[in-house]
């Protein structure tokens, strides 16, 4: 796997989510076009799919955001929690807590965490990570984080005016991180980039979920953002993602990756379910790729693998 080129989810109303990610977060629009046709219905397992994507950028990462012109899906479920296994959210490095948490405050953004945490400092892997999960206006969950000295990708800690500084992972709950592997490390060649457990009253609070502990784990390309695995070893009462999730609904984020060789994930395999029918060749213009494939992994988070 070369790179992790976007990471993206499903808006009810674009118009609504560029206000909210480019006045409330400092997200820059590169790209917003209209798409339809054949190939994008087959790609997405959408019939009659006519789609408005906008390509957003802070710092080197790109945030992709489609809204369903037709058809439309389903709402975020609105008990949606930090456990549940549809849950996905990116973080967004800032340079200073306070700061950027006063930010979100004074925009009125939608709480998720009680209040920003500072990870412990017995926690030797992630001591003095502070960190807050807010909602968008569709109720995607997001994070704000700020690395200490010493911790983060070094590019992090470079000098710079900015509050808000770039995407440094998607993190997606997973039911067994074993499982996830062999899909994520063994199957799409991502590079297991760090591992950890976390729990306590501050991820209590930072998650939401009362009594937890987190097993996680990050992987990484080469270039681009990561993802990290959530295992809820406690509590596990996290609920399945729905077998009837679609493209089209808002619960939906996907993330792509550019490969090569993605004929070879079309044989039959356990370890992720076809979306697509078969690997599509796209002829829209504005996709911005010519061949692309969208699988589910084992807890049914959404990849999209392009060339």
């Amino acid at each position: 796997m070369s790179a992790v080129r976007t990471v993206g989810m499903t808006v009810s109303d674009m118009s609504r989510a560029l206000d909210f990610y480019t006045r409330v977060l400092p997200f820059v629009l590169e790209s917003d076009n209209e798409l339809a046709g054949r190939s994008i219905e087959q790609l997405q397992g959408v019939f009659g799919a006519r789609v408005r994507v906008a390509t957003l950028r802070l710092g080197d990462e790109r945030l992709e955001l489609t809204e369903y012109l037709t058809p439309k899906g389903r709402p975020m479920p609105a008990d949606s929690r930090g456990n549940d296994r549809w849950f996905q959210h990116v973080a967004i490095i800032v340079s200073d807590m306070g700061r950027a948490y006063a930010t979100l405050r004074d925009r009125a953004v939608t709480h998720a965490s009680t209040g920003p945490q500072r990870l412990p400092d017995w926690n030797a892997g992630a001591a003095g990570i502070e960190a807050f999960y807010f909602r968008d206006p569709d109720g995607h969950f997001l994070e704000i984080l700020a690395f200490p000295p010493g911790k983060g990708d070094p590019k992090w800690h470079r000098a710079s005016d900015a509050l808000f500084l770039g995407l440094d992972h998607t993190a997606i709950v997973v039911d067994d991180t074993e499982a996830s592997l062999a899909f994520y490390r063994d199957t799409l060649g991502l590079t297991v980039a760090g591992a950890g457990e976390n729990y306590g009253v501050e991820q209590e609070h930072l998650n939401n979920v009362f009594g937890v502990r987190l097993r996680i784990t990050t992987l990484r390309a080469a270039t681009g953002t990561g993802v990290e695995l959530l295992e809820y070893r406690a509590p596990r009462d996290g609920r399945p993602t729905p077998h009837d999730l679609r493209a089209n609904d808002v619960a939906h984020w996907q993330i792509t990756m550019a490969a090569t060789g993605i004929e070879r994930l079309l044989r039959p395999t356990r370890l992720f379910q076809l979306v697509s029918p078969d690997l599509t060749g796209i002829d829209a213009a504005g996709a911005g790729f010519s061949r692309g494939l969208l699988v589910r992994d084992p807890d049914g988070h959404g990849v999209r693998l392009v060339s």
